[in-house]
């Protein structure tokens, strides 16, 4: 039988090293000669999307695995939404009234955070998109708590580096939107959204899909600003008109405050 700690296969890193090191020839100058795995011009390729998914898959889950996160409590939301002194430089009026969930969500994190913590940063660890507006107030209230906090960025045309409040080991970066949506909820004890676009409302019903048709377990979802989301989606009109279940309007519940979300996690037994 073969001794392999006495004969060892070579390191993926080490044939890199040796590979910096060859002579500089015609063949060694060819793309074909490189090693496939340090070859960006051929792992772009659209026949290796798969290798791709599978790659940005895996960098995170092995990451939050190596740092013992088991779960996470999710935070999405706008990232137009500003901080309460930068509300009169709003893009609009609406967006300025909407700022003080910046703050609310900033203590919600905090809130969530502290409990993390007394965990050893392994349980409810707060997660957010990585950008600015209510993903930054998110990661901010973790860092006021002492802890630790995720931030999965994505890359975008207009986008933005991560917020400076992401614990910097934890920062991801995606190119599939697939992908970090799964790590949103793969871990997820409960999800928190704020009022937001697109984005968050895409975020949204992906969770709602999820647990309506049983892809998901389900998992506490709150709504912070009731008049906002009632005035985006008529939920009520949705079930009278048959095209979702009567029991799919107890999937979520409306909430105000970071207090009133941690007493509603606390009573799911969630926290």
């Amino acid at each position: 039988m073969t001794d392999q700690k006495a004969h060892p296969l070579p390191h993926a890193r080490d044939d890199i090293e040796r590979a910096r090191g060859i002579p500089d020839t015609p063949q060694t100058r060819s793309p074909t000669h490189r090693l496939a795995f340090t070859d960006n011009d051929f792992l772009s390729r659209e026949d290796l999307r798969p290798v791709r998914l599978q790659l940005e898959l895996l960098k995170c889950q092995l990451t939050l695995d190596e740092a013992g996160i088991r779960s996470t409590v999710v935070l999405f939301g706008g990232a137009r939404i500003p901080a309460p002194e930068n509300a009169d430089k709003a893009r609009t009026p609406t967006l300025g009234a909407l700022s003080h969930f910046y703050d609310e969500a900033r203590a919600f994190a905090r809130l969530v955070t502290e409990r993390s913590v007394a965990t050893g940063n392994t349980e409810n660890v707060v997660v957010t998109g990585g950008g600015p507006g209510v993903m930054e107030a998110g990661n901010l209230g973790a860092l006021d708590a002492g802890g630790v906090s995720i931030g999965l960025n994505i890359v975008l045309p207009h986008e933005q580096a991560p917020n400076p409040y992401v614990t910097p080991e934890l920062s991801f970066n995606f190119h599939y939107f697939a992908i970090r949506k799964m790590h949103f909820l793969m871990r997820a004890k409960a999800i928190t959204v704020f009022p937001g676009g697109f984005g968050t409302l895409d975020e949204l019903f992906e969770a709602l899909t999820l647990i309506s048709t049983k892809r998901m377990s389900p998992v506490p979802i709150l709504l912070f600003g009731q008049s906002f989301w009632r005035e985006i989606v008529n939920w009520e009109a949705l079930a009278r008109a048959g095209t979702i279940s009567d029991e799919d309007l107890d999937l979520f519940r409306f909430v105000e405050t970071a207090e009133e979300a941690f007493a509603a996690l606390q009573e799911a037994g969630t926290l």
